[in-house]
């Protein structure tokens, strides 16, 4: 049996058919590798919290040095921007008045216990007289009534020279506490007195020195929160410690203390005034200078630091991240975050130790994509880095 072959026309079109099959499949492009992106393992780590806040210094005391008695000022006995002690002279009033009142007064009571003495005579006297009869009853007690007013008299012109000596102390004007005192506001032979609405000058102690700062009451409020709920715990005998920096962003090499903190909330400020004490042995802080002070508020022994550059946000001004799962796929992460520490963010919430999240190569991936991630050496913080 004979079979007919197939045309030329046929073969050709057939040929011509698996070409182009060929040509489709060598068009194809080739599915693309995972994108490669940088990661690191979240673990927790002890971090110190504190919060920086402008503050400004106080003096410790300060004494107003006023006149107690009235008179010329004779002479001024500092110089003016140096360092008192209690108890210094500082000025001296006029005394010549106060003299006389308290020789006046010693006299009064040299006369008192010369008619005392006198009084005492004859009343020795009458007692044994008025027994046997040679004298009245009513002389012997006029006799004793005389005795006991020299007592009196006696007891009055001690208590006025004692006032005396008071006002003549007082000419000696003395400063109240040691520090340093300002400049003179009155001269030499100026009247001074005693309801004079200014003052001599003022002592103003240097060392310690007090640091007041306003702390946000919500601050407050969530530390107080944390600290119960075992999230935060107290930093040990460092818990009340407080760093500070000064105008020109120099630090000041001594810590200070917490004082105390203000039991009311200021209702204007919302704010509690949290006060330190420094010490000042070399008078560079001064009342009145603007600081920042560093609080340590405690230690969270858990927490997660993500580099900053890994926390983007979302039109709405969200914090997310993008962490990559067991399946090497990305998915976007809100997060909430706290205090930085160098460039990492505390994140409070929205990750847990052990999940990976991108840090470089964030511009060339979407949620959904696959990766292939590949570990990036985080940064440890140094000792003693604080979280603020």
């Amino acid at each position: 049996m004979t079979h007919p072959r197939p045309s030329r026309a046929v073969l050709l079109a057939a040929g011509a058919s698996l070409a182009l099959a060929g040509c489709d499949r060598k068009a194809a492009p080739p599915a693309p590798p995972p994108q490669a992106v940088g990661v690191i393992t979240l673990r927790a780590s002890p971090v110190e919290l504190t919060t920086d806040l402008p503050g400004r210094t106080e003096a410790v005391e300060i004494a107003q040095v006023r006149p107690q008695v009235n008179g010329v000022i004779q002479k001024r006995l500092f110089v003016e921007g140096s360092d008192v002690t209690a108890g210094q002279q500082l000025y001296q009033i006029d005394p010549s008045a106060y003299q006389a009142t308290y020789d006046s007064a010693h006299a009064q009571l040299l006369r008192a216990q010369a008619a005392r003495v006198t009084a005492q005579a004859r009343l020795d006297r009458y007692g044994p007289l008025a027994r046997a009869h040679a004298v009245s009853r009513q002389d012997y007690d006029d006799a004793l009534a005389t005795a006991r007013e020299a007592d009196a008299d006696i007891a009055l012109a001690r208590a006025t020279m004692s006032g005396a000596a008071v006002n003549l102390a007082y000419t000696r004007v003395l400063s109240p506490i040691s520090g340093r005192i300002g400049r003179s506001l009155m001269t030499v032979g100026a009247l001074a007195t005693v309801n004079q609405t200014s003052n001599l000058s003022v002592v103003t102690r240097l060392d310690p020195i007090y640091v007041d700062v306003n702390l946000p009451a919500t601050r407050l409020l969530e530390l107080r929160r944390e600290l119960k709920q075992g999230r935060l715990s107290r930093a040990g005998a460092d818990a009340a410690t407080v760093s500070l920096t000064l105008e020109d962003g120099s630090s000041y090499e001594t810590q200070g203390r917490l004082e105390f903190s203000e039991v009311n909330v200021d209702e204007t400020t919302a704010t509690v005034v949290v006060r330190a004490v420094f010490p000042n042995p070399e008078h560079l802080l001064l009342p009145g200078m603007y600081v920042h002070a560093e609080l340590q508020e405690g230690v969270d022994p858990t927490a997660l630091r993500v580099p900053q550059v890994a926390v983007t946000r979302t039109p709405h001004g969200d914090p997310v991240v993008m962490v990559v799962g067991a399946d090497k796929k990305v998915s976007i992460r809100p997060v909430t975050t706290g205090p930085a520490v160098g460039t990492d963010w505390i994140v409070t919430a929205g990750l847990k130790p052990g999940e990976q999240v991108v840090v470089s190569g964030l511009q060339k991936i979407h949620p959904g994509d696959t990766v292939n991630p590949s570990e990036v050496a985080q940064t440890d913080a140094p000792q003693g880095q604080k979280a603020g």
